[in-house]
């Protein structure tokens, strides 16, 4: 037997070594090829975008915050100011138990919850190298406690920033407001790259008011970063641009005067002067110390704030509506002089009530049996009830309204302030558009007396005042008088110039009739005529809180304290040369010959002794 076995087929092998190689050289070609199309890609298609990732990777924009204007009164004194401050800040990648290590601190150094909740919400915003703040503006005993446990508390450190600082709390909180974090609806609302690095924003008054000129503008440095994002070097930097200090036309050294002479009372004191409209004074009492809100005022005491029957939070200058009281005869008798409804020697009686034909309804006088026969000059002067209820029916509703609402009453003053309230001056076509009623007699005539539907803000009547003194040349109320930034100088708000067109002899009436309120022998204020050289127009206002029944008697001594009628007193001076004008409002105070006149009489005397009026 001789079977053959062949070991090697060379010629399959020659073919499959062939083949092999041949697929070797087509794969290398394919991914040789997908290696150039993928360069050309990334060095040409998408260069510019790889290489500004790269770049990100290795270069961060770091936001540089400006430090926040100053505001100063006229006289130069600080009102808000940036003051350095001990913070409490932890660095998140250090810390390797973020919950445990809070809630140590928390018992240590007695943190609410509520700020608990706004620091976890604040780290997740940053990046966990950076040192982000869980307590501001620490105390000494917050200091010494933790300085003992420091080494303790590995991430945690106590570091120095500039915190706002109000100097004069509550004396001057309403108008200056204050500045608090920035919330989430805020961050939605502030241009971002402005706020980026910002952790604070104006919220109430000028702080509100003026943010983009207090904020300044935002610098920025690049720096140079590993892949952990840690500094490593900066690039180019670009300082901030510090916010302009603003300068106000506020008297503080006025504005504790007014404030102190509210005494218990809760009111307003609006000062306004006459040959500019700078505003004077600017109080609303009770007020409330700002600082805690700069650092997160604590939950229960925000309660106990917004909870009080004083309602301290409430800006009663700006916002605060009250009927005018005896306040609006002056403007009312004017009123009639200038559409010759009355003449000033005409003398119209009060038997001490007034009645409608028809009506057996009766309009009480103030003064039991009342007044006899009396001219303009005298009704104004021991404010004749009956003579502006027999004005007013005269008058009619449709003139009043349009000659108050040239005084600005019923319209918003204009300020430079957020969330002035516009008041309400009644008329025909208000009442059938809100209340779908036709307007009585009856609401013409208290209309004339400042009561019924008129309700004015503080700062409405101080404007009228203003405007009355100043022979109907209309006076604009404005808080800040100038700016000063790293630019220059700028004045504060454009203000528009307007004059009524008034008989000067009329205006002469009206305001002898209220000089003789002040220094007349049967004037309703002649409590403020002493040790002066000077004279007072002025007339007092009671604005009623509770009505009373047509025989029923008012009783202040029966009655509890918050339904006692509020006292007014609107005020200028020199009345030959008016530099100043007042309104005051005390709310519950009754008579506002004894109670508020004093209050706008300090006021008027210390600022006329300063400006060297003998």
């Amino acid at each position: 037997m001789s079977d053959t076995y062949i070991i090697k087929d060379h010629s399959v092998e020659n073919r499959l070594f062939v083949n092999r190689i041949v697929v070797a050289f087509i794969v290398i070609i394919l991914l040789t090829s997908g290696l150039i199309v993928r360069l050309i890609y990334l060095q040409i298609v998408g260069h510019e975008h790889y290489s500004s990732l790269a770049k990100d990777n290795s270069i961060k924009i770091v936001p540089l915050v400006p430090d926040r204007g100053m505001i100063y009164d006229r006289h130069g004194k600080v009102l808000a100011e940036n003051t350095p401050s001990y913070s409490l800040e932890l660095i998140p990648e250090q810390i390797s138990d973020m919950d445990e290590t809070l809630l140590r601190l928390q018992k240590l150094l007695a943190i609410p919850d509520e700020k608990i909740e706004q620091y976890q919400k604040l780290r997740k915003r940053q990046k966990r190298f950076v040192s982000t703040p869980l307590l501001l503006g620490m105390n000494d005993e917050e200091l010494a406690k933790f300085a003992v446990v420091r080494p303790y508390f590995p991430g945690v450190d106590i570091h120095t920033q500039l915190v706002r600082h109000y100097p004069y709390s509550d004396l001057a909180a309403h108008v200056i407001g204050y500045v608090g974090r920035i919330n989430e609806a805020e961050i939605k609302e502030l241009p971002l790259a402005e706020y980026r690095g910002s952790t604070h924003v104006g919220k109430l008054g000028i702080e509100s008011s003026y943010e983009n000129e207090l904020h300044g503008k935002t610098g920025y440095a690049e720096i140079e970063t590993n892949v952990q994002a840690r500094l490593l070097n900066t690039l180019k930097e670009v300082s901030p641009d510090p916010g302009a200090n603003l300068y106000l036309t506020l008297d503080i050294d006025l504005q504790k005067t007014a404030y102190d002479a509210l005494g218990t009372f809760n009111g307003a004191v609006v000062a306004i002067d006459i040959k500019t409209g700078g505003v004077l004074v600017f109080v609303s009492r009770p007020g409330f110390d700002p600082n805690p809100f700069v650092v997160g005022i604590a939950n229960d005491a925000y309660q106990a704030l917004q909870s009080s029957e004083n309602q301290p939070l409430y800006n009663r200058a700006l916002r605060g509506l009250y009927p005018p009281g005896s306040t609006i005869k002056p403007f009312i008798a004017l009123a009639g002089l200038e559409y010759e409804a009355v003449s000033p020697q005409q003398k119209l009686l009060c038997p001490g009530y007034y009645q409608l034909p028809g009506v057996d309804h009766k309009y009480r006088d103030w003064k039991k049996g009342g007044h006899g026969s009396v001219d303009i000059s005298r009704a104004i002067t021991e404010s004749c009830d009956v003579y502006f209820y027999r004005l007013a029916a005269t008058l009619g509703i449709d003139h009043m309204h349009s000659f108050l609402q040239k005084f600005g009453f019923g319209e918003k003053s204009g300020i430079d302030l957020i969330g002035e309230k516009a008041g309400l001056l009644p008329s025909r076509e208000w009442k059938r558009a809100q209340r779908k009623q036709a307007w009585y007699p009856g609401e013409t005539l208290i209309t004339g007396i400042g009561q019924g539907y008129h309700q004015v803000t503080p700062l409405q009547l101080a404007r009228a005042t203003a405007t009355l003194a100043n022979k109907g040349k209309v006076v604009m109320p404005f808080l800040v008088n100038k700016m000063v930034s790293t630019q220059g100088a700028s004045p504060g708000p454009e203000l528009q110039n307007a004059t009524l067109q008034l008989k000067s002899d009329n205006v002469t009436t009206v305001i002898d009739g209220m000089i003789n309120v002040v220094h007349g022998a049967h004037g309703t204020a002649r409590v403020i005529n002493s040790d002066i050289s000077y004279q007072i127009a002025g007339k007092t206002g009671t604005a009623q809180v509770l009505g009373i029944k047509q025989n029923a008697k008012y009783n202040e001594n029966a009655i509890d304290f918050k339904f006692r009628d509020h006292a007014l007193f609107i005020a200028f001076a020199p009345a030959d040369d008016p530099k100043i004008a007042v309104a005051v409002i005390m709310e519950n105070g009754g008579h506002g010959g004894s109670v508020a006149a004093p209050v706008a009489g300090q006021v008027i005397k210390q600022f006329l002794q300063e400006n060297n009026e003998k």
